[in-house]
């Protein structure tokens, strides 16, 4: 049966909070009504269908078949030119890969949808321009014009470039459904936090230096449904320091998650000075964590009645919290805190109890879920921006220097496989069947091992 990919993964988010008996009673009842979850392997939106790096759903064990090695001459099916310069991760559903893309100097930015099969540019839209876009300053190394993921569903495809504009496109077509450019937002250093899609919304993250909001706009109309501000108190107007006075500690780059807890959709995001939950339908605030950080880039993670947050970019703290709490809980919900060997850019990922932080200094961490202690720290080589993912029982890293490091997770360090492409990773990667959809900062490619077989 035909249904909107957004109301499984919905679905699908509530699921994973199940035990794996409880998955494993209800798998018959989700293939009926979605037709197979295999039908649903595509990446809709930054970090996947789960929104945590995971490709299969919880409690699929059945292996995927994706490639352990590869090169610039081994098991890429294709790889195509992308122009000008962006870091979103590419989306894909029904044979499409959409991604986006913007001149250096900020003043065009476009949509560009490729076929999965062949990796021809098939749409190639400029959606907006921008006279003077303010210049990304001593961020342009690290950040784009076309930062912000795009997410995908049946027949749809949404697109963002902060308060340069939101769009949402017919797959079909590549024709403008709706256009907004009326969300104000001062960046600084350029927009990063991709959309989510949520039921019948599309919801925005705009922590800039002016403004710190969420927005949720109606996916049919592009109208706003409902807006809420960042709560915390900056008292920052006497702090010393030219930081200060540009307005970076009240930045933030980071894309909420929404997870069930206690039957409620619940929206989890991490801010300069603060991370939240919120009511994901009404975007109410129900709790907040306060932490002295800023420039927060990683996306949260949710398991067993704990949030995972990366408070910033300064101390680059990893903190636990505990659901369930009421306005300010910094002293009352805080499980643990990690204050060493975090990553700062990669988002985390969490594999049967253990997370694993992948920094920009060389370096992962495996570190125990339940208690914050640092099971081990092993140095890989590369700065690491783009953030991992999990499948065939296999974590997949990927450094700003193109190399991919494939580490079998677990509470002794193995790695099993080191695979190098030109151009280097800022984007992170998606999932579709048995093949990667990489993005470098040139290219797109396709890889896939070969039907004859190997990997």
């Amino acid at each position: 049966m035909n249904r909107d990919i957004a109301s499984f993964v919905v679905l699908a988010r509530a699921f994973r909070r199940l035990s794996f008996r409880r998955i494993y009673l209800l798998a018959p009842l989700i293939h009926l009504a979605f037709g197979g979850l295999a039908a649903f392997a595509d990446w809709p939106e930054f970090r996947g269908p789960w929104g945590d790096g995971h490709v299969s759903a919880p409690g699929d064990t059945k292996p995927i078949g994706l490639p352990l090695h590869w090169s610039e001459t081994n098991n890429v099916k294709w790889k195509t030119e992308i122009p000008y310069r962006g870091w979103a991760t590419p989306v894909v559903l029904g044979g499409q890969v959409w991604l986006t893309t913007a001149t250096e100097d900020g003043h065009d930015f476009f949509a560009i949808g490729v076929e999965a099969e062949t990796g021809k540019i098939r749409f190639n839209e400029k959606l907006f321009h921008s006279d003077v876009p303010e210049s990304l300053g001593n961020g342009a190394s690290m950040n784009c014009y076309a930062t912000p993921s795009p997410a995908i569903e049946r027949g749809r495809v949404y697109v963002h470039f902060g308060s340069f504009g939101t769009a949402c496109l017919d797959t079909s077509t590549g024709k403008v459904l709706w256009k907004r450019e009326d969300l104000r937002c001062r960046h600084y250093r350029g927009p990063a936090s991709s959309l989510v899609l949520f039921e019948n919304t599309v919801i925005l993250t705009m922590d800039g230096v002016d403004l710190q909001y969420h927005v949720a706009l109606d996916k049919q109309t592009g109208k706003t449904v409902w807006k809420t501000d960042r709560s915390v108190a900056w008292n920052d107007e006497n702090v010393p320091g030219q930081m200060a006075k540009d307005g970076d500690l009240r930045k933030a780059h980071s894309t909420p998650l929404i997870a069930t807890v206690a039957g409620t959709p619940q929206m989890f995001s991490a801010g300069a000075k603060a991370a939240y939950a919120y009511d994901a339908r009404t975007g109410r605030e129900l709790w907040k964590v306060q932490y002295p950080d800023w420039s927060v880039a990683p996306r949260p993670l949710y398991d067993k009645g704990l949030v995972f947050f990366v408070t910033g970019l300064n101390k680059k703290e990893l903190w636990a919290v505990k659901t369930g709490g009421q306005g300010d809980v910094t002293d009352t919900h805080v499980a643990w805190k990690l204050k060493t060997q975090v990553g700062k850019y990669a988002s985390p990922i969490l594999v049967d109890g253990l997370i694993y932080t992948a920094a920009e200094e060389n370096f992962v961490s495996c570190v125990d879920a339940a208690t914050g202690q640092i099971i081990w720290t092993e140095r890989i080589g590369g700065k690491y921006a783009a953030s991992p993912v999990y499948a065939d029982g296999r974590l997949y890293l990927f450094s700003q220097q193109g190399t991919t490091t494939v580490l079998k997770p677990g509470r002794t360090f193995e790695a099993l496989a080191t695979n190098a492409l030109a151009g280097g990773f800022m984007a992170s990667p998606a999932v579709s069947g048995k093949a990667f959809f990489l993005r470098t900062k040139t290219h797109l490619y396709r890889i896939e091992a070969a039907a004859s077989g190997g990997q």
